[in-house]
């Protein structure tokens, strides 16, 4: 049986606030129930919510719509994978047992029609950063998690938002502001380049985090060319990725 896979990224479902993402979650919806018609899996490559935090007994508000379609597409028996972001990095168990997507919380690697693939986020990947990934590892410290959860959701969910969402959220199609000026200057195709002097057998790294559409080639030092796609956002660019008979492909 051929595969035919579908990849989203980037809604940020809560930015700039509930109200003013409800058009993206309803269409994004639309979107999700007419990739299950034919899909034989769906992956979304993180930051589907704007924050994400599962305390113990509560989960921030909206996407309901979201969540709630997903639930139904996995219950049809298509499996959907969620890619961890740096926005939903605080996932612990709700999602899966919720839900029932199948969770990652690093890069996989997937085997589709013969077409070998890197799937990620893209968050921390690649030179650079260093700021970033040094608070990633504060995110992902269990006591620090522990501690954060000891706050009431009310003021910890305040919180956190007043702390990332007018600092980083964007709707001009670019997460940092930064537009694409170079391969040089990709972070995350210098991470794809350097990863294939390790394993030059990935043909494809499919990403999101950029909120950039991007399909790019990688000339490898053997002769062989691979494929670097970044699938974009649905803050702007509404964009998505198709891999269907082992060939992929980015719609914008």
């Amino acid at each position: 049986m051929s595969h035919k896979v579908y990849f989203a990224s980037d809604l940020h479902i809560g930015a700039p606030s509930l109200l003013e993402s409800r058009s993206r979650e309803v269409k994004f919806v639309e979107w999700l129930e007419k990739a299950a018609e034919d899909a034989t899996e769906i992956h979304l490559l993180g930051d589907i919510f704007d924050f994400w935090f599962e305390y113990r007994r509560s989960v921030p508000k909206g996407g309901t719509r979201i969540l709630g379609t997903i639930a139904r597409i996995i219950d049809r028996g298509i499996p959907v994978h969620y890619h961890i972001g740096n926005r939903d990095i605080w996932s612990f168990g709700y999602l899966e047992e919720e839900c029932g997507v199948i969770l990652h919380k690093k890069p996989q690697i997937f085997e589709w029609d013969g077409l070998k693939c890197l799937v990620a986020h893209g968050d921390g990947l690649g030179p650079g950063e260093y700021t970033y990934k040094a608070l990633k590892k504060v995110y992902q410290n269990r006591l620090c998690q522990w501690l954060f959860k000891l706050i009431h959701p009310d003021f910890g969910i305040a919180l956190a938002n007043l702390f990332i969402k007018k600092k980083h959220f964007k709707t001009d199609g670019v997460s940092s502001g930064e537009g694409f000026e170079s391969e040089d200057n990709e972070i995350l195709f210098a991470f794809c380049k350097d990863h294939l002097t390790k394993d030059s057998s990935i043909d494809c790294f499919i990403m999101g985090h950029r909120h950039l559409p991007l399909d790019l080639k990688i000339n490898q030092t053997n002769g062989a060319q691979s494929r670097y796609i970044n699938i974009g956002d649905w803050t702007s660019h509404f964009s998505w990725a198709c891999l269907e008979k082992g060939e992929i492909t980015l719609y914008k």
